[in-house]
């Protein structure tokens, strides 16, 4: 009898449990909705526009020549010399500013992880580059690289690595070099914050385990301190990138994008297609080849960061 009235119970109570458990999935996204709403409207419906419009010719010069086009914006951009050239400029101007803006970060975030006097004072002054302006970080930079009035040409002179003062922003061998020099002193923060919350996460006991076992500093370094950091490395790296292929604030004021297209990349040249020739079409396809590049970029780093958290 009791197993009979347990076979009729059990099915309501079946349902019952899976009722609730339904309510507990799906209510908190009814609380959340109207936010998520909002968000993919802002996220989602600027993105569908812009890739719309790299099929479409979109050229406020000529208004009377608007309409789909299909393919032939990325067949324009597959043989558009210009495209190809600030690819490999972005490529160089991404790498060089992570690669410098990683290694001084971390170098200043194990530095401030440790004891000395006046620490409060340098992490004050290691941060205030990351407060300035864009705007006024790029004159600033200009600045110092004018032969005339800047001090670096000079002391570049002086030590032998310039034959004499000149602008070094004019010349298309080295122009690159002067906005990469200043992303790297506004991007140095970045690093040395996130990677000093994540030095500060590690256990000590790790460290004085290594040290009675006499373990030398480049042991504990490579052997629990990169470990640790290896999966924040990735994410930071990842974000970064994606911020520096972006940001052609310090190109724009600093260069133009010249001389001789030498320090154009893509951002600056989707700007320059968009708002100097007037060009939205192709200036949105621009930004779809940028956007896909760096979502290969995003998907390879973050299945190198799953495999390291695996390891």
């Amino acid at each position: 009898m009791i197993d009979r009235t347990t076979e009729n119970v059990m099915p309501g109570a079946t349902r019952a449990r899976r009722s609730l458990y339904l309510q507990y999935l799906v209510e908190p996204f009814l609380y959340l909705s109207p936010a998520i709403i909002l968000i993919g409207a802002v996220m989602m419906v600027p993105l569908i526009i812009g890739v719309s419009y790299s099929f479409q010719a979109i050229d406020l010069l000529r208004p009377f020549d608007s309409g789909w086009v299909g393919l032939e914006n990325y067949a324009e951009l597959w043989g558009d010399r210009k495209f190809w050239l600030a690819l490999e400029n972005t490529a160089f101007w991404t790498f060089w500013s992570i690669t410098f803006q990683f290694l001084l970060g971390l170098g200043l975030a194990m530095l401030l992880n440790t004891q000395f006097y006046g620490k409060k004072l340098f992490q004050a002054l290691v941060f205030l580059p990351w407060a300035v302006p864009t705007f006024l970080s790029a004159l600033t930079w200009a600045w110092l690289f004018n032969p005339v009035i800047g001090p670096l040409p000079h002391w570049l002179a002086a030590l032998g690595l310039l034959s004499e003062p000149y602008n070094i922003l004019g010349d298309p061998a080295l122009a690159m070099w002067g906005p990469i020099t200043a992303n790297i002193w506004f991007g140095v923060p970045f690093f040395a914050i996130t990677l000093l919350a994540a030095l500060q996460s590690i256990p000590g006991e790790l460290f004085e385990a290594a040290e009675v076992d006499g373990a030398t500093p480049w042991q504990t370094f490579t052997k629990i301190t990169l470990p640790f950091l290896a999966p924040m490395i990735a994410i930071t790296v990842m974000l970064r990138t994606i911020w520096i292929a972006n940001f052609a604030d310090l190109i724009f004021v600093m260069t133009g994008g010249g001389p001789a297209n030498s320090t154009q990349i893509l951002s600056t040249y989707i700007f320059t297609t968009a708002f100097r020739k007037l060009d939205f079409g192709y200036a949105s396809t621009i930004a779809v080849a940028l956007l896909l590049i760096l979502l290969i970029y995003a998907v390879i780093l973050l299945w190198l960061r799953k495999k390291l958290v695996k390891i």
